[in-house]
């Protein structure tokens, strides 16, 4: 389980193809110190996806992904070099500054368009369809494992709904989201609680 609040930006040090060629051995770069007390069978937060350290080497990790992970999520795009967003697991006892997230990836969205506005940068981004009805104005989500807070909805059902969130200079300074440019595809994990009451009320009606 994680918060959504990136503790740190991690770099793809190598990927090699294992089995088949079609599952993927990742090895990513860390801040130095920030693995301390992470052991093999932890969970970390890759860019929204939730993956398991296998090995580890000083400052670095290395994950496994399947080919099922790849095609999913933008996983599958990682080239040596990339910078992503890591979350190490919630512990007993730390502070939570954003919202649960499970780092199970609901979808992958595409940046439509980069704004200026008061200060800060309006992202806003096209869902895929089926998930427009999870997201709502002022309600949770989590785009490349950061926990924000959705400012506007709107498009059509038919091409995929879009939302916008407005990014601080903060948040793109210690996040890969700053780098995002119109046409760039992120990760998305809907809020659980608005999938839960989606449930929900599929049986009751």
């Amino acid at each position: 389980m994680f918060t959504g609040i990136v503790t740190a930006i991690g770099t793809i040090r190598r990927l090699t193809p294992i089995g088949s060629g079609r599952d993927m051995r990742v090895s990513i770069a860390t801040p130095p110190g920030w693995l301390g007390g992470v052991a093999i069978g932890a969970s970390i937060c890759c860019s929204g996806c939730c993956l398991t350290v296998v090995s580890l080497d000083g400052d670095a990790f290395e994950v496994e992904i399947s080919a099922e992970s790849l095609s999913r999520t933008t996983l599958g795009t990682w080239v040596e070099g990339a910078r992503i967003n890591l979350e190490r697991s919630l512990r007993m006892g730390d502070e939570m500054g954003g919202h649960v997230v499970s780092g199970h990836v609901d979808g992958v969205a595409e940046v439509v368009s980069v704004t200026p506005e008061n200060g800060s940068n309006r992202f806003t981004f096209r869902l895929p369809p089926g998930l427009a009805r999870f997201v709502a104005e002022k309600g949770s989500i989590t785009i490349d494992g950061v926990s924000l807070t959705v400012n506007q909805v709107g498009g059509n059902a038919v091409e995929g709904d879009t939302f916008g969130v407005n990014l601080i200079p903060h948040t793109t300074e210690v996040t890969a989201l700053g780098a995002l440019a119109p046409g760039a595809r992120v990760n998305i994990e809907i809020d659980m609680l608005a999938r839960y009451v989606a449930r929900l009320r599929e049986f009751s009606a």
